[in-house]
């Protein structure tokens, strides 16, 4: 029988090391947070081999004096908390003593510093935990460590890091997520003795100063499609970015969150903000943010997690509200503003480099289609959306007459006092082409209507009063017997949504009226599409619960359709609409309904800039 006994201290520190330690950046990132709790303005990180040779940390803090620095590589020896009462109300990064032993424990470490107000510097250094040695040193106010040849008394645990260049991203990540939070302390990296990175320090935390740090980290694409956040409710406070829902991804690895200073991944966060976009993006994509959430301490647990990446909230609920309060409504103000990237990729793809090489102008086309002039939409359209207004019903029943016989007027009046310009044309029966002051819009017919459509019925559902027209003859859509049942249980919620339906024996039903909204549609296959929602619905949700859901189906079905030849009224009927409309900019799928090009662009594609 195997006795029970205490493990020697540098083995439990190894073990401790598995859970904070789990590669070169973790490593990195304890001490980066060590050095911002000592309240430095200056930190450097350099790193050899992505940090399995080397990494130190050097920062210009308020040091440790000599008697302190022995205790720094103890267990549990922290100056961050002395009593219970302290773990409620957490204002450092670190405070559990573990990281500096858990570091040292696995690598060939050192500490040098010196303390604040003091002549003298000291360099404490260990091996693997073990043979402890304290001699004088020559340093500047502020901690140096130093960390080599880390996990060389683990090697099992090298096995488990990843390429050279995926360590080196999560080391670059971590120094800019740490950044970001603190832009009035500079930093530099520096790997295999480049330079890498570099960010002066800002003068204040205004968003405005983000922006440097937040272009090296999430790219510039992001900047220029991303709407800045700021509130502050008192008890708590937001501010940030987050992305146009046109600017999406296809996963969560581009949302930031911070609280009170401190990087996590928290699922409330991320739900909240997913909620904030429900109907502005389609299934499976994700918008980009980075949010900083200031609260107090005392409302937020983050000792729940071995390296403090999750948190739990004392209010869960309130949280969650505001995030989704804060985000929705920056969205709504920037409702008909649309991503930059579509019409630059728009552009590139018209590069010259396409044509065959005799035929290719000597033209400079260096930095083409990453003007800022090809913004989707300026600050005065941002200004013409009336989105509580209400506006009048359009058919756009177009007149089936050739596209030659239109009459286009395009003086400056036409367009100059519309954001969205004045219609010239129709492509291939599917696209609008408008020309505005100084820029060409297309729109896509069908998209856009179909947003127009879906706030339209939105506002008419939530204000309780859809109306509908009744079918001259009943008709009779033959379906699955449980379809059939799943419908009929629903009638009453179906009535509410201008859908008028009843049973029609056991294996069909008779569509007698349908949302007047749609105008004439294909009843038929409008009751297929929403058997089909019904089918991926769980039973307990109501279609109140699933709005978006069925909205986006009926409006699909009430909107112009491509290959739909339309007049120059219909075309700007569709304009000025778009103008007023929240959230015009994207389809119901998140898809931009437009690009717009500037005319600047358009004379620097063809050599004239």
């Amino acid at each position: 029988m195997k006795k029970i006994q205490i493990l020697p201290e540098f083995l439990a520190n190894q073990i401790a090391a598995g859970e904070v330690v789990e590669r070169p950046s973790s490593v990195i990132k304890e001490l980066v947070e060590n050095a911002l709790d000592a309240g430095a303005t200056h930190i450097d990180v350099a790193v050899e081999e992505f940090g399995t040779k080397r990494i130190v940390v050097k920062d210009n803090g308020q040091g440790i004096s000599k008697d302190q620095l022995p205790l720094a590589l103890e267990r549990h020896a922290t100056s961050k908390i002395k009593e219970t009462e302290d773990l409620f109300n957490i204002h450092s990064f670190g405070f559990r003593g573990e990281a500096l032993p858990s570091i040292a424990s696995v690598s060939r470490f050192s500490i040098a510093s010196k303390a604040e107000g003091l002549d003298e510097a000291w360099v404490y250094k260990s091996e693997g935990g073990k043979n402890f040695n304290l001699e004088p040193a020559a340093h500047n106010q502020g901690t140096t460590i130093d960390v080599v040849d880390l996990f060389y008394n683990t090697p099992a645990r090298l096995k488990f890091l990843k390429a050279k260049r995926t360590e080196m991203e999560h080391v670059h990540d971590v120094v800019v997520r740490l950044a970001l939070a603190n832009p009035k302390v500079s930093f530099k990296l520096i790997s295999d003795g480049d330079e890498v990175l570099r960010f002066t320090a800002a003068e204040s935390e205004s968003l405005d100063d983000m922006l440097p740090r937040l272009s090296s980290f999430m790219g510039r694409d992001f900047v220029d499609n991303a709407i800045g956040v700021d509130l502050d409710r008192g008890d708590m406070a937001i501010k940030g970015f987050v992305s146009l829902p046109t600017y999406n991804v296809s996963t969560t690895r581009k949302q930031y969150m911070y609280i009170n200073g401190r990087p996590v991944k928290d699922k409330l966060l991320m739900g909240a903000l997913k909620n904030a976009y429900h109907d502005l993006l389609h299934t499976g994509r994700h918008p980009a943010a980075v949010l900083f959430i200031e609260m107090d301490a005392r409302a937020v647990d983050v000792n729940v997690h071995p390296a403090k990446a999750e948190v739990r909230f004392k209010d869960g609920r309130s949280v969650f509200g505001m995030i989704r309060t804060c985000v929705r409504q920056a969205l709504d103000e920037h409702s008909t503003d649309v991503s930059t990237t579509p019409s630059e990729e728009a552009l590139r793809r018209f590069e010259t480099k396409t044509l065959p090489q005799s035929s290719q102008p000597r033209f400079d086309y260096s930095g083409f289609g990453n003007s800022s002039n090809s913004a989707i939409v300026s600050s005065s359209f941002a200004q013409a959306r009336t989105v509580e207004e209400d506006t009048p019903e359009i058919s756009y029943e177009a007149p089936h007459i050739p596209q030659e016989e239109y009459e286009v007027e395009t003086s400056k009046e036409s367009f100059n006092n519309h954001p969205m310009g004045a219609a010239v044309a129709q492509v291939h029966g599917t696209y609008i082409v408008a020309q505005t002051e100084n820029s060409m819009i297309v729109v896509d017919q069908h998209a856009a209507h179909e947003r127009l459509v879906y706030e339209r019925f939105k506002k008419q559902i939530l204000n309780g009063r859809v109306e509908r027209q009744a079918l001259l003859l009943p008709e009779i859509v033959e379906l699955k017997e449980t379809d059939v049942e799943a419908l009929i249980e629903r009638e009453d919620e179906l009535l509410a949504f201008g859908l008028e339906v009843e049973q029609f024996g056991p294996q069909a039903i008779s569509v007698r009226a349908t949302p007047a909204l749609l105008g004439e549609v294909n009843a038929k296959q409008l009751v297929l599409d929403m058997v089909e929602d019904l089918r991926n619905m769980k039973k307990e949700t109501t279609l109140q619960e699933s709005l978006e859901d069925f909205l986006s189906t009926m409006a699909c079905h009430g909107s112009i359709r491509a290959n739909r030849k339309l007049s120059v009224a219909d075309m700007n009927a569709i304009l000025r609409d778009m103008e007023t409309t929240p959230n015009s900019a994207q389809c119901n799928h998140g898809r931009p309904t437009y690009i717009e090009l500037k005319t600047n662009d358009i004379e620097r594609l063809f050599g004239r800039r």
